[in-house]
């Protein structure tokens, strides 16, 4: 009895037990920019082909399943459809994912590995806070922020049944500023320069461009006749 009382009193002193926040986690809601973006269904459904095809085609001989293993597979085809396009909102738990999928939880964990291993997945670990007032733990562990990724070593299996990969961030970044700045050039054009830049040194892109001059001579011709005309028509 006395035992039993020496315990409780030291679990009382030592307050509330603390659930530790794993090393490397963020604050949820403060670390998700630049990590979610806005996507389509084109730029993910490569991805969760490219993960079948790598699965298959890079399988050892002799071995039941490949690097990934099948409920990686299922992992990424939950992802897929559990991803908010809008924002690229992907944030379920391990008790979800298990849920959905009818699986482990360590099947679930060695899926989630595979994935991160080799390039597939990556996620940030995140915390909340617990609302506790005084003594307790102020904050908790909570789900895991993921998005899906596809690694340069899958896309040569994109190529063989003939889709395109998503085209890189910063790829595209660059390509939008680049026909950014073309375009702007192509308006300070004139119409008959505008017309060669089109359709180039062709003999449509010339007859456009002599149309062209056409138009731009009678318009300056109208704006010189303009002022004129308006004088004599003071003087009448």
């Amino acid at each position: 009895m006395f035992e039993q009382i020496r315990t409780a009193l030291a679990a009382a002193l030592k307050g509330p037990a603390r659930t530790p926040v794993r090393r490397d986690s963020f604050q949820r809601g403060r670390c998700e920019a630049g990590f979610w973006r806005r996507t389509n269904p084109k730029e993910v459904q490569p991805i969760l082909l490219a993960a079948k095809c790598y699965e298959r085609n890079e399988r050892q001989p002799g071995k039941r399943s490949g690097p990934l293993g099948s409920v990686a597979i299922e992992i990424v085809e939950l992802f897929v459809n559990l991803m908010d396009y809008q924002t690229g909102r992907l944030e379920p738990s391990i008790d979800t994912i298990m849920r959905m999928i009818k699986r482990s939880r360590d099947a679930v964990v060695r899926g989630l590995d595979n994935l991160r291993t080799h390039g597939f997945l990556d996620w940030r670990r995140r915390y909340e806070p617990t609302g506790n007032e005084g003594r307790g733990p102020q904050v908790k562990q909570t789900s895991n922020a993921y998005r899906l990724l596809l690694p340069e070593r899958a896309k040569r299996f994109l190529d063989r049944v003939g889709i395109a990969a998503p085209i890189p961030d910063d790829h595209a970044q660059a390509l939008a500023e680049r026909r950014a700045t073309v375009e702007e050039h192509r308006t300070s054009l004139e119409l008959d320069e505008r017309a060669l830049f089109d359709v180039g040194d062709t003999p449509l892109g010339r007859a456009l461009a002599r149309l062209g001059k056409s138009i731009k001579q009678r318009e300056s011709a109208r704006q010189t006749e303009s002022p004129s005309s308006s004088i004599i028509n003071r003087r009448e």
